[in-house]
C-alpha cells in the first residue's frame, strides 16, 4: 500500500537516510515502507538533487512551456495595439505578418489574449441586430459598380467652425475616394468633389446616396441637380430607403471608424482637421485589412474605372418614337401650348414622352423614366410600379438611347434608382 497520509514526508527522509547510511537494500526498505522500488528509487534520486527540500511534493503545473510566447514577440504586438487601439486581433496578426514574414507570429485568439491580460480589449457592447437587408448591394460584384455618397454627421473643431465631411467610397472594395471637410454640403461643392473623383478614377455604373440634399430632393422622382448631372453622365442615382442607413451599410460602418480614428476628439482647426481625414484615408485605404475582404487592404482590391469622365457632358438622345420637349426656366414644359409644371431642377433639359396608352405618356431623362403624364388632365402622376430602366420597351427599341454604355441584362439595384 502507499504511505500513510499522516507521515508522507516524514517516511521519505527516513527510507532515503536508511538507504544512504546502508542499513538495509533498496527492496528491504521499500518493502517495510510498502512502496516500490521504482518510487524507493524516484526519491533517492530528488534527495541526491536537493536534499530534503527535494522530497516535497512539486505543483501538478507545467514547468515549462514549449510553446509560449517570445516575450520579445509579445511586446511587438502590445506596441502595435497601443498604436492602433481600434484594431482587433486578426486585423493585428495580418499587418505583422505583412510588415515581418520571417517571423512567426501567435494566432488570433493569441493575440485576443495577450490584449485582455494587459487591459487593452474593450468588450464590444452587445448590440440588438436586424436581419440584414442586402437587396441594395447585389450588384457591388466589380470595382466602380456603385460608388456610395454621403456626409458624416456635422461637429465642431476645438475652435468652434463646423465640419461637414463628404465622403465617397467603392461598394466592392471600400476604397475610400475621398473624405473631405466642406464649407457647405451644397450642390456646387458637392459636383466639385465628385468631379475631381471622376477625373481621378473614371466613373462609376451607379452612385448610391440618402434623400438628404444635395443628393435629392422633393422634385419629381425625389430629382436634384446633382442627381441629373449623375444621369446624364450616364450614372444612375441609386437612394436608399428613407430612415434604413443599413442599405448603406458598408459606407456607414466606415463612418463609424471614421469618427474614432479622425473625428473624435476633434482637431484644433479645419486645416488640421483635413490633415486628419487625410492621414486616416491614407492608412484605411493602404494599411489596414478589412475582413471582407479576406483580410486585404481595400487598395489591393480596386482598381480605376475605365469609364473616363467626359471632356464634354452629352445632352439625352430620343428615338422617333417619343415626343421631346424642353423644360422652361420655372420648371414647366408646353403641351398643345398649355404650360404644365414638372419640375425646376430639369430646367433647359430635354424630356421625352413616350405612349404608353391612349392618353397616356412615360416621361424620361434621357434613359432614366422619372413620372407618367395625363395629356387630357395635363397632370404628371407618380410613376407606376414594374417601370425598369431596362425592360420590355428596351428590347422593342422603344425607348431613348443610354447616355454612356450600360449593361443591358443586369440590374444594379432591386431598389428604384431615382
Amino acid at each position: 500500500m502507499p504511505w500513510k497520509a499522516s507521515s508522507v514526508m516524514e517516511a521519505r527522509v527516513r527510507l532515503v537516510l536508511e538507504y544512504e547510511q546502508g542499513e538495509a537494500t533498496m527492496t528491504e526498505l521499500c518493502r517495510a515502507y510498502e512502496v516500490s522500488r521504482e518510487t524507493g528509487y524516484y526519491w533517492l534520486r530528488r534527495y541526491r538533487v536537493g536534499g530534503v527540500e527535494g522530497l516535497r511534493d512539486l505543483g501538478r503545473a507545467a514547468q515549462r512551456h514549449p510553446n509560449q510566447t517570445a516575450a520579445e514577440v509579445e511586446q511587438q504586438v502590445l506596441e502595435m495595439r497601443r498604436a492602433h487601439m481600434r484594431w482587433g486581433p486578426r486585423k493585428l496578426k495580418r499587418v505583422l505578418e505583412r510588415e515581418s514574414p520571417e517571423q512567426r507570429w501567435p494566432a488570433a485568439s493569441t493575440i485576443g489574449e495577450m490584449l485582455r491580460r494587459e487591459g487593452l480589449a474593450v468588450p464590444a457592447a452587445k448590440r440588438r441586430r436586424t436581419q440584414p437587408y442586402t437587396q441594395p448591394f447585389a450588384a457591388a460584384d466589380a470595382p466602380n459598380r456603385v460608388w456610395c455618397a454621403d456626409f458624416k454627421g456635422w461637429f465642431r473643431t476645438q475652435d468652434g467652425e463646423r465640419i461637414d465631411a463628404l465622403t465617397l467610397s467603392d461598394a466592392y472594395s471600400r476604397y475610400l475616394l475621398r473624405c473631405q471637410a466642406v464649407e457647405k454640403a451644397d450642390h456646387e461643392r458637392v459636383r466639385a468633389i465628385c468631379e475631381a473623383a471622376f477625373r481621378e478614377y473614371g466613373m462609376p455604373e451607379a452612385m448610391r446616396s440618402d434623400n438628404g440634399a444635395p443628393f435629392a430632393s422633393r422634385a419629381v422622382a425625389g430629382l436634384s441637380r446633382l442627381a441629373v448631372w449623375w444621369m446624364k453622365l450616364g450614372i444612375v442615382p441609386e437612394r436608399i430607403a428613407p430612415g434604413h442607413p443599413e442599405q448603406n451599410g458598408r459606407h456607414e460602418r466606415m463612418h463609424r471608424t471614421l469618427k474614432q480614428e479622425a473625428a473624435s476628439p476633434a482637431a484644433a482647426n479645419r486645416r488640421a482637421q483635413q490633415k486628419a481625414f487625410d492621414r486616416f484615408r491614407q492608412e484605411y485605404n493602404h494599411v489596414r485589412p478589412h475582413e471582407a475582404l479576406g483580410m486585404q487592404t481595400p487598395a489591393a482590391c480596386y482598381q480605376a474605372s475605365s469609364r473616363e469622365y467626359p471632356a464634354r457632358l452629352r445632352e439625352p438622345e430620343y428615338g422617333s418614337a417619343l415626343h421631346v420637349r424642353r423644360v422652361q426656366q420655372h420648371g414647366e414644359f408646353y403641351w398643345k401650348h398649355q404650360p404644365v409644371f414638372l419640375s425646376e431642377v430639369l430646367w433647359n433639359e430635354r424630356i421625352g414622352f413616350l405612349p404608353v396608352e391612349e392618353r397616356g405618356y412615360i416621361v424620361f431623362f434621357g434613359r432614366f423614366p422619372l413620372a407618367r403624364f395625363d395629356s387630357h388632365q395635363l397632370k404628371v402622376l407618380p410613376l407606376p410600379d414594374g417601370i425598369d430602366f431596362y425592360g420590355d420597351e428596351a428590347e422593342e427599341g422603344e425607348l431613348p438611347p443610354s447616355p454612356a454604355p450600360h449593361p443591358q441584362n443586369q440590374e444594379l439595384s432591386g431598389m428604384r434608382p431615382v
